[in-house]
Parts: C-alpha cells; structure tokens; sequence
C-alpha cells in the first residue's frame, strides 16, 4: 500500500532544502561562503524543479487517477528509483557542478519521467480517461516530455557550440518554459478540473473545447517569449503576443466558470483551501500580464540583461503559483495540514522577496532611487520563507504524533 502522505513528506524536504539553498545564495551578496554560487544555483533550481514541484504533482496525480490500479508495487520501484536520481543530484551539484556523475543523475531522472509517463498513460482505469482533467494531465504529461528535448539536446550543443552559444540558453528556455508554463500549470489545471468534477462541476463541451484549445496553443506560441532577448524578426513578437492573448481568454472561460459556480465551490472548500486558491489565481493573472507585456519589443528591451526581472518573474511563477496551486490540492484532498502561521509566513516572505527582487531592477532600468542594504533585506526575508516553509514541514510530523 503506497503511503501517499510518506511521499508528501519527501517533497516538502526538498521544498526546505531549496528553501536553505535560497538564503545561501542571498548570503553571496553579503558575506564570502565556502562553497560556489554556480553550483548552488544548479542545485537550487534542479531540486526545486525535480524535488519539490515533480514529486509533490505526480503524487498527487497518481493519487487522483492511479491508486485503483494494479501498479502500485511497479510505481512504488519507480518512485524510489526516482528519488535517488534526486538524491544523487543533490549531492553532486553542489560539489562539481555540470559535470559526470551530476549529468548521469539528470538523464536517469529524465528516463524516470518517461516511465511515470508509460504508467500514467497506460495505466489510468478506462472511466477517468473520458474526464475533461484527465484529457488536461495527458496534455500536461506530454508537454513534460517535450520539454527533455531541452537537456538532451544541451549535451549536444555544449560538446560542439559551447555554453555560450545563443542555442545553449535557448535550450534552457525550452525546457524551463515547457516545464513551468506546460507541464507544472497544465497539470495544475487538471487537477483543480478533477476537484471540480468529484462536485459535479464540469465545463460544457463547447467551452471546455476552446479552453482547450486556447490554454495548450498558448503555451507553444508564448515560447517566443523566450527567444525574443536575441532579437528576432518582428514575426517571433506577434506569435508570442497572441499566444499571452491565447492564454487570457482560455483562463477567461475558467475564471466565468468559477464566478458562476462559487456557492457549490464554496460549500466543499475549506476556508484555507479556498484562500490559497484565490492567492494562486492572483498570481497567475501576475503572471498572464507580465507575459503579454513582455512580448512586446519596447518592453523586451528593457527586460533582456535585467536578470532581477527574470528571476523575479521566475519566482512568481514557482514560488508564487505553483507552490501554492500545490498547496492548496494537496490541503484539499488531506494529505498535508496547513499551520496559520506559518502560511501567512510564506506569503509574506514571498511578496517581500519578490517586491524588492524586482524593486532592485526597477532601481537599474529606471533609475529609481536605492533602498538601503537591500541584499542584507533580501537575506532576511528569505529567513522568513525558509522558516515558514520549515514549519509547515515540521508540523506535518507533529500532527502525526
């Protein structure tokens, strides 16, 4: 029997483990430290990533569509299996960076992912496959397999062109858009359609259609979002624009359906469940808006080289809208408990990093005038996620006992 809250517990340890890695790397702009910033940010972004945000969503998803199956000794091999490759991760970023035993560890985990994605595909029992969520996770599955094109192809590249190839980065952008903005969000969607349909809540036909549609073409065409730093024909401008215009209406749709289904919403939500979800929303509609923007060539201009701007956006994305969309499912269907204090202690720590992130390149782009110690700020209000995320973590255990 797969112990669903055990696998919880693992992510939520990455989650503290990046959480640490966070201040350390906030404690470069302060102070020297024995170890090599590079490093730390491969570390950070890879458990982040793979640890956290992959563990957490396919736990789930094989909670919602795969625990009445015969797999659970086969998965049970394959999550452990999984886990080591992270493990392995873990303990050779740090110390040696991009090098042999950190990019064997990778391409394990990648082939790892294409085993969950066999079982997921295969395996989910014939009646959940007419579901308007699961036809969402396929796509989101998809869309994670697509986004390995990016590591695969990054050996080739580093072996001939070298990273500092216009390719190396673009690369990087692929996989880290079709991850976020495909797999990690489109997933997100199935489950929040699956929490809807265990309350008979379900988008007609025709409109589930065009959401779609609408959400899954948005997320190829926004892609030139990512290569318009290389400045490309205006073509690259108007794709990524209507794919951030895509986006909006599909959310649209979703955001009406909400609106006319929030008493039923409201009676099978709890009040923390329900406050997570609305803060996710705010997030991504954050996040629809800076991408619009973004596509645009004045305001491409001033984004490129800004990297507060990138790592600011970033951060919203995973700090902001996917750790909490996780959250909240993972609250709502009982396999977390979710301590006040705590979670006001993440929201807070996340507006403050993210507001002086990108005040600090505001200060660069519009010579806006500087906020004293800022780094020192920064530092300490990584401190306060690191402490929230660590609480919430420890109070799992605390329930148990």
């Amino acid at each position: 029997m797969i112990s669903f809250k055990k696998h919880i517990h693992i992510a939520l340890g990455y989650f503290v483990l990046i959480a640490i890695m966070g201040v350390a790397l906030r404690l470069f702009a302060i102070t020297e430290l024995p170890i090599t910033y590079r490093y730390i940010v491969h570390t950070h972004s890879h458990i982040a990533l793979l640890g956290w945000v992959y563990t957490g969503l396919t736990t789930v998803l094989y909670y919602l569509f795969l625990r009445d199956s015969e797999i659970s000794k086969n998965y049970t091999y394959l999550f452990w299996g999984t886990q080591a490759t992270i493990i392995g991760m873990l303990f050779s970023f740090p110390f040696i960076g991009y090098a042999l035993f950190s990019i064997i560890f990778s391409t394990l985990f990648l082939v790892a992912t294409y085993v969950f994605a066999f079982f997921f595909l295969k395996y989910t029992p014939s009646k959940l496959k007419s579901l308007q969520s699961y036809k969402l996770i396929r796509v989101a599955i998809w869309f994670m397999v697509l986004s390995s094109i990016g590591p695969w192809a990054i050996g080739i590249i580093m072996g001939t062109l070298g990273n500092t190839s216009p390719w190396y980065h673009n690369l990087i952008y692929f996989y880290l858009h079709f991850q976020y903005n495909g797999w990690f969000l489109v997933a997100l969607c199935g489950i929040l359609f699956r929490l809807f349909e265990e309350h008979e809540v379900t988008l007609s036909k025709k409109n589930f259609k065009q959401f779609y549609y609408l959400l899954n073409i948005g997320v190829i065409l926004t892609f030139f979002i990512s290569i318009l730093w290389m400045q490309p024909h205006w073509l690259f401008n108007a794709l990524a624009i209507i794919g951030g215009a895509l986006q909006i209406s599909a959310f649209s749709i979703l955001y009406g359906k909400i609106l006319w289904e929030r008493s039923t919403l409201k009676k099978h939500l709890s009040k923390q469940t329900g406050w997570l979800m609305k803060f996710a929303g705010f997030c991504l509609v954050i996040k629809l808006t800076a991408q619009l923007m973004g596509s645009f060539p004045t305001t491409v201009e001033i984004i490129s080289g800004n990297i507060d701007y990138i790592i600011s956006y970033l951060h919203w994305v995973f700090v902001g809208l996917v750790s909490v969309a996780l959250v909240a499912f993972l609250h709502h269907f009982k396999l977390v408990v979710l301590p006040k204090i705590a979670l006001v202690s993440y929201l807070a720590g996340f507006l403050i990093t993210e507001f002086l992130i990108f005040y600090r390149g505001s200060m660069s782009a519009f010579n806006l005038p500087a906020i004293p110690d800022i780094s020192f700020w920064l530092t300490i209000a990584s401190v306060l996620l690191l402490f929230a995320i660590s609480w919430f973590f420890a109070f799992q255990f605390k329930r148990i006992s």
